[in-house]
């Protein structure tokens, strides 16, 4: 008699599925980083959400959480396991949404500067897609004083900005997103040591624009703007080839690109943050999209 060749670690019949009620649960717990914060978030006491734990650990034969005094952590299993548990909640939603929510029908107009869109982009029109088939999600690019006055005469319905740009009207928008704006030069180039410093920036009113210069003149460095860009993308060609350095978001620095050596005395950016606008009355299709470019946002800080 041969051997079966469908032997699994379980015994006889299928691996055990996850339970969407439990990996709730987990992601709470890992989120807080607390049984008892989880447990007000879920309506469970934290001895209930203990022994979830205990049988999720025994189920994948793995522990997920270091128990401390005051607070738990994630083993590296733990981590692991957020990403999948994230994921599958997220595609439970999607399933359920498609199914038992109104089916929505018609058109959102989105607008976003090309270096905050294109990191959140393909990912959320793919995921709404799924969601929406329905709806069409127009996307128009351009500098986020273009995008605010462009929701403002009613052509957009939602859109993405950098926070403090001149002339934008303070207290406007959700703040979804801030990360440290840093300065960026070619690897192995020399611009970052040249003297006057040549910048290439964005067109005035451009928020980093004013961050880079406000803290060159604090410490009375001397620059000269070598190149200006309305796009991210025109400050990189001159960093790439070494005419200029520039300040950037941290998360864009990509290879040949690097973060200037501390040793040439540049000051510090400090963060920058990425804001949601809507339209008033965008309806169920604009709070829809607007839903998962938030949650996009909240994973990239994850």
């Amino acid at each position: 008699m041969s051997a079966s060749t469908d032997a699994s670690p379980f015994g006889q019949g299928a691996m055990p599925l996850l339970d969407t009620d439990v990996l709730q649960t987990f992601v709470a717990i890992a989120e807080s980083g607390s049984f008892t914060r989880a447990a007000r978030q879920v309506f469970r006491t934290p001895s209930a959400l203990s022994m979830q734990i205990k049988r999720l650990e025994e189920t994948l034969g793995r522990p997920l959480f270091v128990r401390q005094a005051r607070q738990v952590s994630l083993t590296p299993e733990g981590e692991l396991l957020l990403g999948y548990g994230r994921r599958l909640l997220k595609l439970n939603e999607e399933a359920v949404t498609q199914f038992l929510a109104p089916a929505l029908e018609g058109t959102v107009r989105f607008g976003s500067p090309d270096d905050i869109g294109t990191r959140i982009l393909p990912g959320v029109l793919a995921q709404f897609a799924r969601s929406h088939p329905a709806v069409q999600v127009d996307v128009r690019t351009g500098g986020s004083l273009e995008m605010v006055r462009r929701l403002d005469e009613g052509e957009l319905d939602l859109i993405l900005v950098t926070a403090d740009n001149d002339g934008m009207e303070p207290g406007r928008g959700e703040a979804v997103y801030s990360e440290p704006l840093v300065w960026v030069c070619r690897d192995g180039g020399i611009a970052a040591r040249r003297s006057p410093l040549p910048l290439a920036l964005a067109n005035q009113g451009c928020a980093w624009r004013r961050s880079a210069l406000t803290a060159l003149d604090r410490i009375g460095m001397t620059y000269r703007i070598a190149y200006t860009s309305e796009h991210c993308s025109g400050q990189e060609a001159a960093m790439l080839a070494d005419l200029a350095i520039a300040p950037f978001p941290s998360s864009l620095v990509r290879a040949p690109l690097r973060k200037v050596d501390a040793d040439v005395g540049l000051p510090p950016l400090g963060e920058y943050q990425v804001l949601l606008m809507r339209r008033s009355g965008i309806g169920q299709i604009g709070e829809a999209l607007a839903g998962y470019v938030a949650e996009a946002f909240r994973n990239l800080r994850c």
